[in-house]
């Protein structure tokens, strides 16, 4: 599809409802040149003690928090924000944990990593306010070392990869973060393929900077949130081995993470940040809007990817490239989620829990916490989100704490009981080498 002119796009914009500000101030976001900082909100606003920072991550799912910004939603709701533009999930980190940054768009899984010592940062706990996404990521190989390995073809995967060995070559794959959701999503691929992740090299390259890697030869698969999957496959360097959505449907991605201190001493200005980051969501799932967002995160100042590449995954279509076809998510409704009637949106233990029960299972915990529950309690704002959700009538979800179904496992694990599961998987030689049988 053609890029929309900027007649164009105001008149779509317009057509959805928006008012001539907000319209506006997204042809404003879609026009501006590429920088660090997006336009703050303009006007007065109630909230105190200065703009705050939201930091993120050029990928797809910082949309929730951009289109709050390109629509006027932070703005409408009294507060100031400024959406800034970050290298990596280590920047990140460290500038949530110090205070520079207020809040980001972040991996959910980030702050477990930190509390559990994963990923070590000095200064300020981190805290989980909501989640801002499911599904939508993807392992992406090499168009070289994996010609004709198809989707989701684990004993292709394993093959191809043992003969890389064989050859001479270490198998080298990459995430975005130690104990993040692209380094689980890395590691249950390469055990799904009866792969032992200790075998291989698994290193860690920004986002923005996979693509290039892979053209460069650096590394042989990825695991990274779109549009950089897709982007492999427009460039004809790498094919979507697998989406994550197939790994675990309707897994937890992005979360809006912020400094504890901010969270405690400006408790009403995150409420009104998370109020405009709800309604966006909202917008988002609407999917008659897609369209329009793809163009507005697909400008320089956020992705810098073309919209083209970015449509289509978003709107759950996916050419998957290397020989592999397509591939629609639309009728099991397992695409790239924002808000889902507020089932994706609400914070849960389980999810936190899962998390640090995966990073025993891979060595990069000796053991869980011993009082792992109490660990995640602390780390979501639950209550804090109950009430904004209740404040715009959302649905709570009543499944925290059940137990959940990781397709690729093809293990129920029980949130109540995770010793259990790590018994499951060292029952199944922790790889599950048995699924391939």
């Amino acid at each position: 599809m053609s890029k929309l002119t900027r007649r164009e796009l105001l008149r779509e914009l317009l057509a959805a409802g928006l008012s001539m500000s907000a319209a506006a101030a997204v042809l404003s976001g879609c026009g501006s040149p590429s920088s660090n900082t997006a336009q703050s909100s303009t006007g007065a606003s109630t909230s105190k003690g200065g703009p705050i920072q939201i930091g993120f991550i050029p990928l797809t799912d910082c949309a929730s928090v951009v289109v709050a910004q390109e629509m006027g939603l932070f703005k409408k709701h009294g507060v100031d924000v400024q959406v800034v533009k970050q290298a990596n999930w280590l920047a990140v980190r460290d500038k949530l944990s110090s205070g520079e940054l207020s809040a980001a768009h972040c991996l959910f899984g980030m702050p477990f990593s930190v509390a559990a010592g994963v990923s070590k940062a000095q200064g300020d706990p981190l805290k989980i306010a909501m989640i801002l996404n499911n599904n939508g990521q993807a392992t992406t190989l090499s168009s070289k070392n994996f010609a004709g390995v198809k989707y989701a073809d684990f004993a292709g995967l394993k093959s191809a990869t043992d003969k890389l060995r064989a050859s001479g070559k270490q198998p080298t794959f990459a995430m975005t973060f130690p104990g993040g959701t692209h380094d689980m999503w890395m590691h249950l691929t390469l055990a799904g393929a009866g792969i032992d992740p200790k075998s291989v090299q698994v290193k860690v390259i920004p986002p923005p900077q996979m693509v290039a890697n892979m053209t460069a030869g650096n590394m042989d698969g990825y695991n990274v949130g779109e549009p950089w999957g897709a982007k492999a496959v427009a460039d004809k360097v790498g094919f979507t081995f697998i989406a994550t959505q197939d790994l675990w449907k309707d897994h937890p991605e992005k979360a809006l993470v912020v400094n504890g201190k901010f969270a405690d001493e400006r408790r009403d200005d995150l409420k009104k940040m998370m109020t405009a980051i709800l309604e966006a969501s909202q917008f988002i799932d609407d999917m008659k809007n897609r369209d329009k967002v793809a163009e507005i995160i697909g400008t320089k100042a956020y992705t810098g990817a073309e919209p083209d590449v970015i449509r289509d995954r978003l709107a759950g279509k996916y050419d998957l490239g290397g020989g592999n076809g397509t591939k629609d998510f639309t009728s099991a409704k397992d695409y790239m989620l924002f808000h889902n009637g507020g089932l994706t949106n609400f914070p849960r233990k389980s999810y936190g829990i899962w998390f640090l029960t995966q990073y025993v299972r891979f060595g990069k915990l000796d053991a869980l916490p011993a009082d792992h529950e109490k660990l995640v309690e602390s780390i979501l704002l639950q209550d804090l989100y109950k009430e904004v959700a209740g404040e715009m009538k959302i649905a709570v979800p009543d499944d925290d704490m059940k137990p959940i179904t990781v397709a690729v496992d093809k293990v129920a694990f029980d949130p109540a009981k995770p010793l259990d599961a790590l018994k499951t998987y060292t029952a199944r030689t922790n790889f599950l080498k048995n699924q391939l049988a």
